[in-house]
C-alpha cells in the first residue's frame, strides 16, 4: 500500500476505504507458531528490527514498530478487521505456511460464516501451493510467476488453479490469451504508473494489484 505501513491494518484500512475489491497480504509462521503478516523473511526493511522473520516469537515480533506506530498483525486479526468486506489474497511466503492458512481459513469458514470465495491463496512456492490446495480444494489458488514459462500457464492448470499471477515486466497479450483459452484468470502485479495500467487494461486481464488503488 502506497500510502501506509505495508501489511498493517492501517493499510487495509485505507485500501478498505479506497473501495477495493481484495487486500493482498504476506504470511509467515513464527517461532512460536503465529501466523503473521509480514512481507519479508527478515524484519529489516519493514520494522525497526533486524533478523529472520521465522526466528522471532510472537512476543519478540510485537515489540517491533511497523512503521508509524503499528504492529506486525497476525492473519486473524487482519480477517477480524476485514470482516468479509473485501477478498483477501493470501501469499504463502515462509515455511510450513500451507498447512497454518489452511487451519485459519477453515476456522473462518466453519466459526464466522466465512465462504470459500472470500479468499485467495497464491504463492511462489508451488510446492506449499500445491499442499495447500490438497488441503483446501475449494479456496482459489493462484500461481504466482516471476517470468513467462515455456509453456506459458500449463504450471497454474497442473497446480488446479483458478489464476495465475504474473509480474508487468511479462504480461503480454497472448499470454493472457492462453490463460484465458485454459480458463485462468490473469492479475498482473504491481502496477502503479498511470500509463502501465491504461496499458494492461487493454489486454483485458481480469485485475491488477496496485499500491494506489484510487489511480485505477
Amino acid at each position: 500500500m502506497g500510502h501506509e505501513p505495508e501489511n498493517t491494518i492501517r493499510s487495509f484500512k485505507k485500501a478498505i476505504a479506497l473501495n477495493v475489491d481484495a487486500i493482498e497480504l504476506d504470511v509467515y509462521v513464527c517461532k512460536t507458531g503465529e501466523l503473521v503478516v509480514i512481507h519479508d523473511d527478515k524484519v529489516d526493511r519493514t520494522t525497526n528490527g533486524v533478523g529472520y522473520t521465522e526466528d522471532k516469537t510472537f512476543a519478540e515480533l510485537r515489540q517491533l514498530d511497523a512503521g508509524k506506530g503499528e504492529l506486525i498483525p497476525t492473519l486473524e486479526e487482519v480477517l477480524d478487521f476485514v470482516d468479509k468486506r473485501v477478498i483477501v489474497n493470501i501469499e504463502l511466503k515462509g515455511r510450513k505456511t500451507a498447512i497454518a492458512t489452511y487451519q485459519v481459513i477453515d476456522k473462518y469458514i466453519k466459526k464466522n460464516a466465512w465462504s470459500a470465495l472470500d479468499f485467495m491463496v497464491s504463492s511462489f512456492d508451488h510446492h506449499e501451493l500445491n499442499k495447500f490446495k490438497q488441503l483446501s480444494p475449494q479456496i482459489p489458488v493462484g500461481a504466482l510467476i516471476d517470468g513467462i514459462p515455456l509453456s506459458y500457464s500449463d504450471c497454474a492448470v497442473e497446480l488446479n488453479a483458478q489464476s495465475i499471477n504474473l509480474s508487468l515486466d511479462f504480461i503480454n497479450q497472448d499470454f493472457v490469451n492462453h490463460a484465458h483459452n485454459n480458463g485462468l484468470k490473469v492479475y498482473v502485479y504491481t502496477v502503479n504508473d498511470y500509463d502501465d495500467i491504461a496499458k494492461v487494461a487493454k489486454l483485458n486481464v481480469d485485475g491488477i494489484f496496485c499500491n494506489f488503488p484510487e489511480r485505477l
